[in-house]
């Protein structure tokens, strides 16, 4: 398959979003910009088309996708049930790096779901985003547009290296605003839950609807388990080389892992270092990377995954983390850093 890759960074092609149109509702893939990562689209109320995304992903079929929309009265035909939270929560963070889960109308097949009879929907706040949506017929699934397991893809050339031969079309809109998925909560119990965290946190959410449960599952799934949201059973965002995040005060981190590194190098391997911009004139050797600054907390979750996938390419034999504990989004970060560490966390 030849993948076709249009240029958007400095705005819409009517031409090329036209076609994007056509390819989706003919059951095609494209992968677009969101204002969070890279999405893989396809029709969401066509079965074959969902089925797509998991073939180009490598991915689970029961790992439900994310239904993408460009208008709020399209949440209501696909949920079966809108609690008044959850409007609150739309009319607050929509568009936005929001995800809900609702229990779903039979319009929305069970391929899109994970054969659960729930859908998780967000309405992303990019422009090119949105027109795709209106273009390919207002219900786009995609998820993040990568092999599955590995780091999320945070431009279009992330996306180019897994999917380029799978997929139609890939829209390049530049580097994304945000770096990490959105933040996923369940609407569809009592108690909203929060599945999978990102920029909007628990004290944003319960600033709106009050009380907000975290499920159990972020910070170690049962794998026994069917999914409910994306990332909650399977490894996730993970480089080629073995990595460890190391906890602890500044100065014991630094020393733990120029430890570990100088041992690496006498040894005639290369290790790479995710530091922080304060940290990283303190390290000794290896490939040193600042991930962002401590101060400002974007600039961390915009690097990540763009960071593991550097390391990837320059082939270290293991990757050094410090922890990113921060006061919003350290939550959302980390859960990323500890699935792609395969929860391997060392407290020094």
């Amino acid at each position: 398959m030849n993948t076709i890759i249009v240029d958007m960074k400095a705005g819409i092609d009517e031409a090329a979003m036209a076609q994007a149109g056509r390819i989706l509702r003919a059951g095609g893939l494209v992968a677009f910009p969101t204002e969070t990562v890279y999405g893989l689209g396809a029709d969401a109320l066509d079965e074959t088309a969902s089925e797509k995304i998991y073939r180009a992903k490598g991915r689970p079929s029961d790992n439900p996708l994310i239904v993408h929309i460009a208008a709020m009265q399209d949440l209501y035909r696909i949920a079966a049930k809108v609690p008044g939270k959850a409007e609150l929560l739309a009319e607050k963070f929509w568009p936005g790096p929001l995800t809900m889960i609702f229990q779903k109308q039979d319009c929305v097949p069970l391929k899109t779901t994970g054969g659960l009879e729930t859908v998780a929907v967000r309405m992303p706040d990019h422009p090119v985003a949105l027109a795709l949506i209106r273009a390919g017929g207002g219900y786009i699934a995609a998820p993040s547009a990568n092999t599955s397991g590995r780091p999320s893809p945070t431009a279009a050339k992330h996306v180019a290296e897994d999917m380029t031969g799978k997929i139609e079309m890939i829209i390049d809109g530049g580097s994304v605003g945000i770096g990490v998925e959105s933040t996923i909560v369940d609407m569809s119990g009592e108690t909203p839950m929060i599945l999978r965290p990102g920029y909007i946190n628990r004290e944003m959410l319960e600033a709106v609807i009050g009380e907000v449960g975290i499920d159990p599952a972020i910070s170690g799934a049962d794998v026994t388990a069917r999914p409910k949201a994306p990332g909650m059973k399977y490894r996730h965002y993970a480089p080629k080389a073995d990595m460890l995040i190391v906890e602890g005060t500044e100065k014991n981190v630094i020393s733990y892992i120029n430890t570990m590194v100088e041992k690496e190098l006498r040894e005639g391997r290369m290790p790479g270092i995710i530091a922080s911009e304060e940290t990283k004139d303190h390290y000794v050797g290896g490939i040193i990377k600042p991930i962002g600054s401590r101060m400002d907390e974007l600039s961390i979750s915009r690097h990540l995954f763009g960071v593991l996938r550097e390391f990837d390419e320059q082939k270290v034999s293991r990757i050094f983390s410090e922890a990113f504990d921060t006061p919003v989004m350290g939550q959302a970060i980390m859960n990323r850093l500890l699935k792609a560490a395969g929860h391997q966390v060392l407290e020094v």
